[in-house]
């Protein structure tokens, strides 16, 4: 924890004031032009339970239904096997994977009628989600920064699955807040990698400008280092909080 205070205080801003009315200005006082935002613990409170065989065994009497026949233990066993064999196999530092790929494929080996096997990968993908879900939330204070920088270009960069995170985002209310959103599944590599900040950053139009970026999010490894390897401005979600006075 040393070192994550020690870099959230030297790459704090300071910002103008801290009263809510003025957030936008204190964004622009600092020639800040655009901002990226982590997903999970950053933007959403959430806890899922994919480690658990309760989860199995509601996805397992769920696939019941749609002409897949496997066992609770089975499944978890083969989805976890799949899962690791392509990040060991992935030429890439921080691998990333499909899960509807992975799903798609445990139901065609394990089908016992003719299936649609990349529709049901993909409905299999988000009832496995919903069966882990054990709670999901938007941080009001994160929406509450999300206002405070309402007519900047914002985007978010997730290491998430599109085919479930992205739903959760419409679900509460986040998604339209932004330009863009980047999954790690979109791409086959996750963060701390910088092809996804400096994709963001191009996208956002500032790929000569990276010091008028700031990255906000939970994580010191992926989210406050990369950033600032590529000269982007960094700020703990926490500390944004505190900045706006947003804390509880």
């Amino acid at each position: 924890m040393g070192n994550l205070e020690t870099e959230a205080e030297e790459s704090k801003i300071t910002f103008l004031s801290h009263s809510l009315e003025k957030g936008e200005k204190a964004f622009e006082s600092c020639h800040i032009k655009g901002v990226i935002f982590d997903c999970y613990q950053t933007l959403i409170d959430i806890h899922t339970e994919e480690h658990s065989l309760e989860t199995y065994q509601v996805l397992s009497a769920w696939l019941a239904y749609q002409g897949v026949k496997i066992e609770p233990k089975k499944l978890w066993d083969t989805y976890m096997f799949k899962v690791n064999d392509r990040m060991e196999h992935s030429k890439e530092i921080y691998p990333e994977v499909r899960v509807e790929e992975i799903f798609a494929e445990i139901c065609r080996e394990n089908s016992i009628w003719k299936i649609d096997e990349e529709s049901l990968g993909v409905e299999t993908a988000r009832v496995f989600r919903a069966a882990s879900i054990r709670k999901l939330r938007a941080f009001p204070q994160s929406i509450r920064l999300i206002e405070h920088c309402i007519n900047l270009p914002k985007c978010i960069i997730s290491n998430g699955q599109r085919v479930f995170s992205e739903l959760e985002l419409r679900f509460l209310g986040l998604y339209d807040y932004f330009d863009f959103v980047i999954f790690s599944s979109d791409v086959g590599y996750k963060k701390p990698d910088l092809r996804l900040f400096m994709t963001a950053i191009k996208k956002m139009g500032f790929e000569l400008e990276p010091k008028c970026i700031i990255s906000i999010g939970d994580s010191y490894e992926n989210e406050i280092l990369p950033a600032k390897k590529l000269g982007m401005r960094t700020m703990h979600i926490e500390e944004a909080w505190k900045q706006f006075g947003l804390t509880d």
